[in-house]
């Protein structure tokens, strides 16, 4: 890592923090581009009579590409600079979102999702460049922070209602952007904004702790399995949000029967604390660990997820005909109401806004030279879970007949982190410290994470 990192120059602390707002509001915009389905699939599911499964398999292909190239796209931010990387994906990302507004059918819009999506991986940009900007003992807090753009996942669904209302239609140079066309128009002329503004201020003169090292040398840390270790958490608390920020919307359509616009409103009680607190995690983690804060995660999450997969119905008892007609009593019945559910997914999203600051915690710690390329590989893996987890959810949901068993996956998922992670800790404990094989985060734990357990734990 580039050692300048660590001055406390003025002039190096303003180019810090414009580094740090502008990345952060840049990616806030990229992940409202990357997610904008999980709202505008419903009004393009009427228009294209779209059946569930088609249309979770739209959000899911925008998804898709917002993960794969989260990997090479840190490696050249590293290498070349996250500001011109950066630059690069804002522009490149307005044109698909452009066309997007255009589309007259399914398998163009597939397309087109697919090539927009290209904005999610400006996630592993934002998470090189600013690594390369901050001293090690502020990077928690200024990774948790850039990585509170995840709240953009909720822009379009409190923005993208009420402008489908507002314009119904629209005709410009005989182009149509009326209805759920108008919002892809906005978000292509927010993007070319964007870059214009990242170019004009943040500083030229960027951090490339990547130059000059062979490829070869930047991808030896994805040998370790501590990385797909890393990488299962990822996918919990990001990948899992992904996939819940674009599928809430329709389970609350679908089961609690309300409107879009209040269907996205209540979406966004569990975006806002999945994203906001993302700095709360950062701190956390600096202060107490982030083996600690994981913990905390899981749990939260363990409890929340097992009563929201519970099936709704009650019992049927058979009694005498003199007790009910018919001969049958229903009893104990169960069944979340709006309020009870949407509490308990503020709890899940309040889980997973702790706990993504605290995975991407322990990169800078155990990997100082190479955030880039895990950074990228995590994120990466994180984002292919949320590619994967809404197709899941749809076909599990027509397999049982249960909405509910969404929230099965995810307790499954939580469920085996969780021992995968307390059995490796405790199996490094005793083997480096029986002493302290009883503790979580033992002294001095991340301050010598460059040198322990390099064997995969």
């Amino acid at each position: 890592m580039d050692t300048s990192t660590t001055s406390t120059e003025p002039g190096v602390e303003r180019a810090r923090r414009r580094v740090l707002v502008l990345s952060t509001v840049g990616f806030t915009l990229m992940f409202a581009v990357w997610l904008m389905f999980g709202v505008l699939g419903i009004p393009i599911r009427d228009e294209f009579g779209l059946s569930d499964v088609e249309l979770s398999w739209l959000t899911a292909t925008a998804i898709l590409n917002g993960a794969l190239w989260r990997l090479p796209a840190g490696i050249l931010a590293d290498r070349f600079g996250g500001r011109r990387v950066f630059i690069t994906m804002l522009v490149a990302t307005a044109v698909p979102t452009f066309l997007i507004s255009q589309a007259d059918s399914f398998a163009v819009l597939l397309v087109l999702a697919f090539l927009a999506g290209f904005a999610g991986n400006a996630f592993s940009v934002g998470i090189a460049w600013n690594s390369a900007w901050f001293p090690r003992e502020r990077q928690g807090f200024a990774l948790g922070l850039f990585g509170a753009g995840n709240v953009g996942a909720s822009v379009t669904k409190l923005i993208g209602p009420s402008l489908i209302v507002a314009v119904p239609s629209l005709t410009i140079a005989g182009l149509t952007f009326g209805g759920w066309r108008f919002v892809p128009l906005v978000y292509t002329l927010l993007l070319l904004s964007m870059a214009a503004a990242v170019w004009l201020l943040t500083p030229r003169q960027d951090r490339t702790p990547g130059r000059g090292r062979p490829l070869r040398e930047m991808l030896r840390p994805l040998r370790e399995v501590r990385v797909w270790r890393f990488s299962l958490y990822y996918v919990v608390v990001f990948g899992a949000y992904v996939a819940l920020s674009a599928w809430l919307p329709k389970y609350y359509v679908d089961v609690f029967d309300v409107p879009l616009a209040t269907a996205a409103l209540l979406t966004a009680l569990f975006i806002f604390p999945a994203s906001l607190l993302r700095p709360l995690g950062g701190h956390l983690a600096d202060r107490y660990g982030a083996r600690v804060v994981m913990y905390g995660t899981f749990g939260a999450m363990l409890v929340a997820t097992g009563i929201l997969m519970m099936p709704y119905g009650y019992i049927v008892i058979r009694v005498s005909e003199e007790m009910e007609p018919g001969g049958l009593r229903e009893v104990l019945p169960y069944e979340l109401n709006v309020v009870t559910f949407t509490a308990l997914v503020f709890v899940v999203g309040v889980a997973m806004g702790v706990g993504k600051a605290a995975v991407f915690k322990h990169i800078p710690e155990y990997f100082p030279n190479d955030v880039g390329a895990v950074g990228g590989l995590v994120g990466t893996l994180g984002a292919l879970g949320g590619f994967f987890l809404p197709p899941m959810f749809a076909y599990l949901q027509e397999w049982t007949g249960m909405p509910q068993s969404t929230f099965l996956v995810l307790f499954v998922l939580t469920l085996v982190s969780a021992v995968w992670m307390h059995v490796t800790i405790h199996r490094m404990l005793h083997e480096r410290s029986p002493e302290l094989a009883g503790t979580i985060e033992p002294p001095g734990a991340e301050e010598s994470a460059t040198s322990v357990v390099r064997t995969g734990g």
